[in-house]
């Protein structure tokens, strides 16, 4: 499915990883998931990635979230990399399941490959992809970066606490949100409806246009 990107359907593909073997809509169920690749084993990016998540996994468990890795690797190379990647974590474990992918044909699947990235056979290797998938099985969100650049565990934390909050309440988050923060409420609610859905109340931004489409709440 070339270009799988936000509001399309994860395909339930069947996997094989350190975890064993299952479809991934079997794996989805009802929870969200984040599917994240890595261009190869025993490499220093990824390792330090991978150390991270395995450190704030209990974060993810916390918000109802599993957590998926993909490398293009075996699963042999899959299971001696973990190691390295514990060691550098200060001992803590890589419970979520890593995709073995050889052949290259779910990173293709799943629109995680990097078309400038080759490996030393010249194969094409997985880009820093990242997907977070909801219970309907809809991709929400979606994160691609370069191989050079290591992404940030802790923005993928709060982007996740925001896909939690949006999907629950009629709001959205502004720039630099965190939790525990005001959002905003979704323009497409009038002011009475706002008045009856947060009925602890909002405030409306002063602008210099006069419109009062701006306005802040707590949920």
């Amino acid at each position: 499915m070339p270009g799988l990107t936000i509001g399309d359907t994860l395909p339930n593909l069947e996997v094989e990883t350190t975890c064993g073997r299952f479809m991934l809509h079997d794996f989805v169920g009802q929870d969200w998931v984040i599917i994240f690749s890595h261009p190869g084993d025993f490499t220093p990016v990824c390792t330090t990635e991978l150390a991270k998540v395995a450190a704030y996994t209990e974060r993810f468990e916390d918000r109802g979230v599993k957590l998926l890795g993909l490398s293009c690797d075996d699963i042999q190379s899959h299971n001696n990399w973990i190691k390295d990647i514990e060691s550098y974590s200060g001992g803590c474990k890589v419970k979520f399941p890593i995709i073995a992918d050889p052949k290259r044909e779910i990173i293709k699947e799943l629109n995680m490959v990097d078309p400038d990235g080759k490996d030393a056979t010249g194969n094409q290797v997985p880009s820093r992809a990242l997907h977070v998938v909801a219970g309907d099985k809809k991709i929400k969100l979606s994160i691609l970066y370069p191989a050079t650049i290591g992404r940030n565990v802790d923005e993928i934390l709060r982007a996740v606490d925001a896909l939690q909050k949006t999907a629950n309440h009629k709001v959205a988050t502004p720039v630099n949100w965190m939790p525990g923060e005001p959002v905003v409420i979704h323009p497409s609610l009038s002011n009475d409806q706002a008045k009856e859905m947060f009925p602890h109340g909002y405030s409306t931004a002063e602008l210099a246009s006069g419109n009062d489409y701006l306005r802040f709440t707590n949920v």
